[in-house]
């Protein structure tokens, strides 16, 4: 313990070179993960795709994301983390390729999902490469610049994605952060130094990867074309027993492999189960509400707003969640970090709840305390609740711990996506069917989708029980947990 104070106290400061490859690229990354939702109209007009098939832009990326980012850590510490990292960036830039060149729904979904390996290996890998190359308060900074890099990123992506939309087009998102990333490489040849985890072991949990999709896509899937199926209807029954069959095969391998992707012993500690189930409905709910509301903003019978208009009416929210960040820690040393994941998901659980009185009379106006209120509220759930994911567990179990979180992040933006999709496309059709003019149904489908958070965000605070009573990370697990983890920040919900 002496030890790490006495780091915590000095240490060596990251190279420039790593810290502008890490940080550029995961602004990047996290500014195209942003953009790609307001975009979707736009590309949707494009391909001739509907949005409601383009929501798989969306969730593929996640969905990939959530099975490769433990593993893409796991083959930097293995095989050497520039070498996964450059391998990540040079994927990122075929894909930014691929789906600028593509003119059909299929080419820009197969794209994204590429990018969603790409994307969360450059960000494994990269706080990574930073964590090695720095040490003590040192570390800390190189990792808060990191921090602060992608939730810029995820802060300016709707923006610059309108600007470009109605300038460029589109595909000028794509062909911008292709040509960042490809500067990036030769950065991280000439300054970054690899680096490999000698001790640990070498082999490489595969089928926990590909099980982590057997569970999702099946699940995902079924979530999204439910509504159109049947949610009684054998294609629909069959994807969700396919998941199931995928979790249990799951598990009885991470039982037996030698470094499994996910140690299950972990869920053993109630506070890691409690704070994984907060991070991955902070993470779920916001991506649920700016995927309705970017299309609800431009549709010719809700705002009818530009790609530009409907990227700055969501800035409220975002700026706010940046604003607040350095407040969250006081606030949970103050009252306990249980107490601030309760208050944090009332407060979200009501401003989606306000959401869902919308109706198709309501002005822009209305929309600003509700969003307001609602990233308060996920920011004070979110930080708490990554805290303790780390925090709560073994110094040797902090990367395990990080990466069940991280994947939570994941895992949480697929389900809620698809699943507040699948609510607001229903409502709408139930309305129109019903007779409803296109505005009432479409304030429906946005009132709809907004309940289904609201009850997601309240029944969260059940998981306040999984807690007990802990405070937030000392100094000393904060640089054990930056030194291991792999992190993500969605849509500006920073760790």
């Amino acid at each position: 313990m002496a030890d790490l104070d006495a780091k915590a106290g000095t240490g060596k400061a990251a190279g420039l070179g790593v810290l502008i490859a890490a940080c550029v690229s995961t602004l990047v990354v996290n500014a195209n993960t942003s953009a790609v939702t307001i975009l979707l109209p736009a590309i949707s007009d494009d391909t001739g795709t509907p949005v409601s098939t383009l929501q798989w832009a969306v969730t593929g990326y996640m969905l990939v994301g959530a099975a490769v980012i433990v593993t893409s850590g796991a083959l930097g510490d293995v095989f050497g983390r520039r070498k996964i990292f450059l391998g990540g960036l040079l994927l990122f830039v075929a894909s930014c390729v691929l789906i600028a060149f593509s003119t059909t729904g299929a080419g820009v979904i197969a794209g994204r999902m590429i990018q969603g390996a790409a994307g969360s290996t450059i960000l494994a890998c990269g706080m990574s490469l930073l964590s090695v190359d720095s040490s003590g308060a040192a570390q800390m900074k190189a990792i808060t610049l990191w921090g602060a890099a992608s939730a810029a990123g995820g802060a300016a992506g709707p923006l610059v994605g309108g600007v470009l939309a109605e300038t460029t087009g589109w595909q000028g998102l794509f062909w911008i952060d292709a040509a960042i990333a490809a500067a990036c490489i030769p950065v991280t040849l000439s300054t970054v130094k690899e680096s490999s985890d000698p001790n640990r072991s070498r082999s490489i949990d595969w089928a926990g990867t590909v099980l982590i999709a057997v569970i999702l896509v099946p699940l995902v899937l079924a979530l999204s074309e439910g509504g159109d199926w049947g949610w009684a209807s054998a294609a629909t029954l069959g994807c969700f027993v396919l998941a199931a069959l995928g979790l249990a095969g799951f598990v009885l391998a991470e039982r037996r492999v030698a470094a499994p992707l996910v140690d299950l012993a972990l869920f053993r500690n109630r506070v890691l189960v409690g704070s994984t189930i907060a991070i991955l409905v902070v993470a779920g709910t916001i991506n649920g509400l700016m995927y309705v509301l970017s299309l609800y903003f431009q549709d010719p019978a809700g705002f009818a707003m530009s790609a530009l208009r409907a990227g700055l009416a969501t800035l409220p929210a975002v700026a706010v969640m940046i604003a607040i960040t350095p407040l969250i820690t006081p606030v949970a040393v103050r009252i306990g970090s249980r107490q601030a994941v309760v208050l944090g998901f009332l407060l979200s659980g009501l401003a989606f709840g306000a959401l869902g009185f919308a109706k198709s009379d309501w002005g822009y106006g209305y929309f600003v305390i509700p969003l307001v209120v609602m990233a308060v509220g996920l920011g004070l759930a979110n930080g708490p609740a990554s805290a303790a994911s780390t925090s709560a567990v073994e110094p040797s179990q902090v990367g395990q711990a990080s990466g069940i979180s991280n994947m939570a992040r994941y895992v949480g933006g697929s389900i809620a996506t698809a699943a507040t999709a699948t609510v607001y496309a229903t409502a709408i059709a139930n309305h129109k069917a019903a007779g409803a003019t296109d505005a009432d149904a479409l304030a429906a489908g946005l009132s709809r989708a907004s309940i289904l958070l609201a009850l997601t965000a309240l029944g969260t605070v059940l998981v306040a029980v999984l807690f007990g009573r802990h405070r937030p990370a000392r100094t000393e697990a904060g640089i054990s947990a930056a030194a291991h983890s792999h992190t993500i920040a969605i849509t500006a919900a920073s760790d």
